[in-house]
């Protein structure tokens, strides 16, 4: 079951694509948007990524991080960064345990793959509790970026 606005948001330990364990606790103090997503190079993910990507001043602007997640490995994300030039870190939850605590995870997705990030999308304030909470069932679906910007902004 995906996590709820007011609930503590679960912590991690992921590698980013650098190779650097990045947990929740790094971003103690600020406000952070988790963006969960199937699979990099994929038309939905990367519009998803993009739509970040060609914000983040916005969310730079107001002390906001931003990541992705996804259950890639940290090498593939390393290209898919390079290749979209995402200004934010991109994780790997290649052991999917972030995934399934968010509750944004697919026990078997499309072509019979089987353990998949939802997409889905969570903003956690500064003390660690969840704002914002959305985990779509269709893969197709985008996240509602101006309610993140909103929950953002209160």
């Amino acid at each position: 079951m995906a996590l709820q606005v007011g609930e503590q948001a679960p912590d991690f330990k992921l590698f980013d694509s650098e190779l650097k364990e990045v947990s929740l606790k790094d971003f103690a103090g600020r406000k952070l948007v988790l963006q969960f997503f199937p699979m990099a190079f994929t038309g939905t993910c990367t519009t998803q990524l993009c739509t970040m990507r060609d914000s983040f001043g916005y969310y730079e602007g107001i002390n906001a991080a931003v990541v992705g997640i996804s259950v890639d490995s940290p090498f593939t994300l390393a290209k898919f960064k390079e290749d979209q030039a995402y200004q934010f870190p991109l994780l790997s939850d290649f052991n999917k345990e972030a995934s399934q605590a968010y509750g944004a995870f697919y026990e078997e997705f499309v072509f019979n793959l089987k353990g998949v990030s939802k997409r889905a999308a969570f903003v956690v304030d500064e003390s660690g509790k969840i704002i914002y909470a959305e985990v779509l069932e269709s893969a197709g679906d985008l996240p509602d970026f101006e309610a993140i910007k909103q929950v953002l902004a209160a």
